[in-house]
């Protein structure tokens, strides 16, 4: 079994002001364990700001989004060249709520995830079935699409960059929480995926996060 250094990110949607975001990522940046990797994704209007605080940590500065085209008249869009200026190091997409509030297919998932590879950065996929998809059995056909669709056309050599976040859009926001068992075997029915697609050596390597409403009580 490949060794997998961890990986815990915060994600901060769209929440807090600038003092608030300063207070927090300086708690955190004091806080690090040794061994592990911690990244925060603050809002866009606060990475410059996050970024300077965390300069000499170990934190990483993450970016909660970003748009696959290097410039142009896209208006409210972000660049990997913007996000990179800053310090950004590690990119979400596809998170459940780019996907089901603000309407996200694949395609433009898998293209962004690609952008963002290619410009050297790494990237962490979200994927992940709602409450009506679980509840006809569906968790296992969903992970497996969206796995496929947004990994479709990475190289092989660009796997390392790549961290996969199992986040159940039933479990963000609902009060319900995946028991240990279902992360588990959601993981490794996602592991398996990623060998069948690519080879069981980088399944095995590959981070798998989970994410849903992660607090200290649960």
């Amino acid at each position: 079994m490949a060794t997998r250094k961890p990986f815990v990110g915060g994600n901060w949607k769209m929440n807090l002001n600038k003092d608030a975001a300063m207070a927090l990522v300086e708690a955190v940046a004091a806080q690090v364990p040794t061994g592990i990797e911690v990244a925060v994704y603050p809002p866009f209007p606060y990475l410059d700001h996050v970024g300077s605080a965390i300069r000499t940590s170990d934190v990483i500065l993450g970016a909660q989004d970003v748009y696959f085209e290097p410039d142009g008249a896209f208006t409210g869009e972000v660049s990997i060249d913007m996000l990179r200026d800053l310090g950004v190091q590690v990119v979400l997409v596809g998170h459940s709520e780019r996907r089901h509030v603000l309407g996200e297919n694949d395609g433009l998932i898998n293209r962004k995830l690609r952008a963002v590879l290619n410009a050297g950065l790494d990237v962490t996929l979200c994927i992940g079935e709602t409450l009506e998809q679980r509840d006809e059995g569906q968790t296992d056909a969903v992970n497996a699409a969206q796995i496929h669709y947004g990994l479709a056309g990475v190289p092989f050599d660009h796997m390392p960059r790549v961290t996969v976040a199992y986040e159940p859009v039933w479990a963000i926001g609902t009060g319900k929480t995946a028991t240990p068992a279902d992360a588990q075997a959601a993981h490794k029915f996602i592991r398996q995926s990623l060998a069948q697609m690519f080879t069981p050596a980088i399944a095995d390597s590959t981070r798998i996060q989970y994410g849903g409403s992660v607090k200290p009580e649960n």
